[in-house]
């Protein structure tokens, strides 16, 4: 089998980078989103003045979607 012939092969399963980067932005996007309107949520039916629950859930929301995108950082070594 030629070069050639293994690049197409290749080519054809597997996904373009740019394309598997998009969507981890966008999954950044919605862990991170989701994340902070669930803590603005719970900080609306709660009574406390100062936005504790917004601000635990906007930071672990961080915290989740780095730690995702270290893990699939790490599966393309």
């Amino acid at each position: 089998m030629s070069y050639s012939e293994k690049k197409k092969k290749q080519t054809q399963h597997e996904a373009p980078s740019w394309a598997k980067y998009m969507g981890l932005s966008f999954q950044l996007f919605a862990v991170i989103g989701g994340g902070t309107a669930l803590g603005w949520w719970i900080q609306g039916k709660s009574a406390m003045k100062f936005p504790v629950w917004l601000l635990l859930f906007c930071f672990a929301s961080i915290a989740l979607a780095f730690y995702q995108l270290w893990k699939s950082m790490q599966q393309d070594r």
